[in-house]
């Protein structure tokens, strides 16, 4: 479902991603976990089709996302921190709006936003306009926005930012209901509990390099950790003491 070979991105002197490679298969979540300005929003806008990378490659479903942009982006749904809604349009029109974006008939529309009622309990946010949400309600809407089409590959990039408790809840269970056959689940996130709880696989990517590839256990069992959090330090430790040493090895 995801095939990333030696992808990097550089601005200037400066690598925001340096020759990472993974594969992600369907039917799991996958969890890309860093701490801020590791390198994880670049990787996955350019998964998203919305930054070109400067060497490398990198297929959604088996397609490139530089020579099939145009079918990668009809294949995947994104959900960020920071998108927007209309405040003028009730839940039910800004997704039937956008329904209209996706090819799909009124009638195929309003099915889809009965089938999502129900998995993201959307209630009175179809009724109500944007304006009038609370933070909760907009990601329910930016949520369903995102998986409208029903994606192949859906990217959530700290998705739970700013969601009280029980918003947050929300999302992690619907992280967690939309893993199937066929799908993939990008979960990407610096907060160690919420990756802890619904990946499948994860990444771990600091300063734009990939430090592993593991499942949860296979982490905690190769770190001689009792935690994802202190896996993650005990990763980073190792890195910066490599670091030091490079100098004297070059030497």
């Amino acid at each position: 479902m995801l095939h990333i070979e030696h992808l990097s991105k550089r601005y200037g002197s400066f690598h925001a991603l340096r020759d990472v490679s993974f594969q992600a298969g369907e039917g799991q979540v996958f969890g890309l976990l860093g701490p801020n300005g590791a390198g994880k929003t670049t990787l996955l806008r350019i998964l998203a089709t919305l930054l070109s990378p400067t060497a490398g490659s990198a297929r959604v479903a088996g397609y490139d996302v530089r020579r099939d942009a145009e079918r990668v982006r009809g294949l995947i749904g994104v959900v960020n921190g920071g998108m927007g809604l209309y405040d003028r349009l009730t839940g039910r029109e800004i997704l039937r709006y956008f329904g209209g974006f996706y090819g799909l008939s009124d009638a195929r529309t309003d099915r889809r936003i009965d089938e999502l009622d129900g998995l993201l309990d959307l209630g009175e946010t179809l009724g109500r306009r944007s304006g009038d949400f609370s933070t909760g309600m907009k990601q329910k809407i930016v949520i369903a926005r995102a998986v409208l089409h029903d994606p192949q590959v859906l990217i959530l990039d700290e998705a739970a930012s700013g969601l009280d408790v029980l918003a947050r809840r929300s999302l992690l269970d619907f992280v967690l209901r939309y893993r199937a056959p066929g799908k993939l689940v990008l979960y990407s996130t610096h907060v160690m509990a919420e990756v802890e709880e619904v990946a499948d696989r994860l990444a771990i990517i600091e300063g734009g390099e990939l430090l592993t590839v593991d499942t949860v256990g296979g982490l905690l069992r190769s770190t001689a950790q009792p935690s994802l959090e202190r896996a993650f330090f005990s990763l980073l430790q190792d890195r910066a003491r490599q670091e030091r040493r490079a100098p004297q090895s070059v030497a």
